[in-house]
């Protein structure tokens, strides 16, 4: 029975080795797929058997085929992924932004600031020539064209941005519902014992799908002694054994434009992830593109509400023989600060210049704007009332609650002087912007239909030219309401910003594009295969086969020759 036993001893090496070359096989034949990861052939000794005083053995047995994964530095690999994806959306973003303020050539902002600063300095000179006026009135022209297209550009890009998110997330949930898939077959190819990693090309794939996960957004995973993994966004799970949650897309309003927000479809909980390519995407939206807006936005309110202020308390060539206010109030009894302006005014007061035209004889009549907080606050109605007891001017409010200012006969006109509450601006008499934000800011059109009435005086209609003076120093003058920059320093100030972003994102994306790629060096070096390993194994195998071969021939040779005896 000793020669069987031998025979049967070396069949067993026959088959274990036949495996192992399948196995060496088959990591040859996956050297460049991507996912692979490498296997080897576990081999155990049999059970030994007593026969007589001794214990022989019986052999080899297989065991299982093993693959060859560090899960740390997988997991390390995947969260590398993921920072690298976030911060190469960012460094995208920031870069097209960088783009879109065009500061590297001739058609930037700042050149469209200078042209029309300067432009009213011509005036200074020329105080009574209605062209040079008119061409001042041009260079704003032009210059709030241009505004308006950065501020579409900036809201089109936050908008793209947007649209990615939710086309990332139908890829989120395809993969979430692969993984879960997979967990399943494994689940049944292992029976809910993963220590010999049976279902090796079912893993491959799940890994795969993990790591295109990680780079979508930032997940963490832990594998159940059953063989599945768990996948996890902050405090909640994704993937459990067979089951996946989908997310869903939920949108809200925000500066203009329906953003959409990611939450369970189970739960209804709100996800946001940090990593990946979603990460980086709703980091791009909601802050760096926010960021940008907001600023952006408010350059432009400050521009048009400061250059106001001063315009509409400047005078003409001419004077008005009626004007209606541009904005209009929420009530005409509702104190003027809580009235729904977008500007809003404060306490002071504000002069109205009426002027006989044939004799140049002008009265000055002051109207205070009381807006201290108390029951006697000025509102709408109280401006109308002061205005409708000025000899010469009616004053009435139309069905749009918006301010109405006229002569009463021929031969007069007036204007207005040291606005102090900022009134006339917020209310839009006597302006020279129009429009909210950056948006929708534009050229009065009265000012486009007649140049003359570009206030350039302040000691009268047509006197002099300290308005044109004011205006024109209004580009490099500190204002207290952005901390003591001027207007042409803040939009400076957001390039500069901007620009220095874009080059710090770049430089962290070239260190994290080094960290994957020393995590991933070091991931393959565990999960690769070295063709150099496998041609070794293969011929450790073939020589193990080939003996136990000659084992079981010769052992075949004595049998004969005792069955012959």
């Amino acid at each position: 029975m000793s020669l069987l036993s031998a025979i049967n001893i070396g069949a067993q090496a026959l088959d274990a080795n036949q495996i192992g070359m399948r196995v060496v096989a088959n990591n040859i034949a996956n050297a460049n797929t991507p996912g692979y990861i490498r296997q080897t052939l576990n081999l155990g000794t049999a059970v030994s058997q007593k026969v007589g005083n001794l214990n022989v053995g019986l052999g080899v047995r297989t065991l299982g085929v093993q693959q060859h994964v560090d899960l740390f530095v997988a997991s390390r690999l995947r969260d590398a992924k993921s920072d690298l994806e976030a911060g190469t959306q960012q460094r995208d973003v920031l870069q097209e932004l960088e783009g879109v303020l065009g500061e590297l050539n001739d058609t930037d902002l700042s050149t469209g600031l200078t042209r029309f600063f300067s432009s009213i300095n011509d005036i200074v000179n020329q105080p009574e020539s209605a062209s040079v006026r008119n061409v001042a009135i041009l260079e704003a022209k032009r210059l709030t064209s241009d505004i308006r297209s950065v501020a579409g550009q900036l809201r089109e890009m936050r908008t793209q941005v947007n649209d990615q998110v939710k086309g990332e997330v139908d890829e989120v949930n395809r993969l979430l519902d692969e993984i879960a898939k997979l967990n399943v077959k494994i689940l049944q190819t292992e029976g809910g014992n993963a220590a010999g990693n049976a279902a090796v090309g079912l893993r491959d794939q799940r890994l795969l799908a993990l790591e295109r996960l990680s780079e979508l957004m930032d997940v963490k995973a832990t594998e159940q002694e059953s063989g599945t993994i768990s996948v996890y966004a902050g405090g909640d799970f994704l993937v459990f054994d067979g089951t996946a949650r989908s997310i869903s897309i939920e949108t809200e309003s925000n500066r203009g434009i329906a953003i959409n927000r990611l939450v369970l479809t189970e739960t209804g909980s709100t996800l946001r992830p940090e990593g990946g390519v979603i990460g980086g995407l709703l980091a791009s939206r909601d802050e760096t593109l926010a960021e940008a807006i907001d600023r952006f936005d408010q350059f432009a309110r400050t521009l048009a509400y400061e250059f106001n202020r001063v315009h509409s308390s400047s005078q003409g060539l001419v004077g008005f023989g009626s004007i209606t206010s541009v904005e209009r109030v929420s009530s005409i009894d509702t104190p003027l600060d809580e009235a729904g302006l977008s500007y809003v005014p404060e306490n002071g007061s504000f002069s109205v210049l009426v002027r006989d035209v044939a004799s140049g004889q002008t009265r000055t009549i002051e109207i205070p704007v009381s807006l201290q907080g108390l029951d006697d606050d000025t509102t709408l109605a109280d401006i109308r009332d002061a205005l409708d007891a000025v000899d010469g001017l009616s004053a009435s409010i139309d069905s749009n609650r918006r301010l109405r200012i006229s002569t009463e006969r021929e031969g007069l006109d007036f204007a207005f002087a040291d606005d102090t509450s900022g009134l006339l601006a917020s209310l839009g008499i006597g302006t020279f912007f129009t429009g909210t934000g950056a948006g929708d800011i534009d050229i009065g059109s009265e000012l486009l239909a007649d140049p003359r009435r570009f206030a350039a005086s302040q000691e009268g209609i047509g006197t002099d030219a300290r308005g044109a003076e004011a205006l024109a120093s209004l580009g490099d003058r500190p204002i207290d309401s952005l901390g003591g920059l001027a207007i042409t320093q803040v939009y400076e100030r957001l390039t500069i910003q901007i620009t220095q972003a874009s080059a710090s994102a770049a430089a962290e994306v070239d260190g994290l594009t080094v960290y994957k790629n020393t995590i991933e060096a070091q991931h393959l070096s565990v999960t690769g295969v070295s063709l150099d390993e496998e041609a070794i194994r293969l011929m450790t195998y073939q020589r193990a086969f080939q003996a136990s071969a000659r084992v079981i021939q010769t052992a075949s040779d004595l049998f004969e020759v005792l069955v012959n005896l």
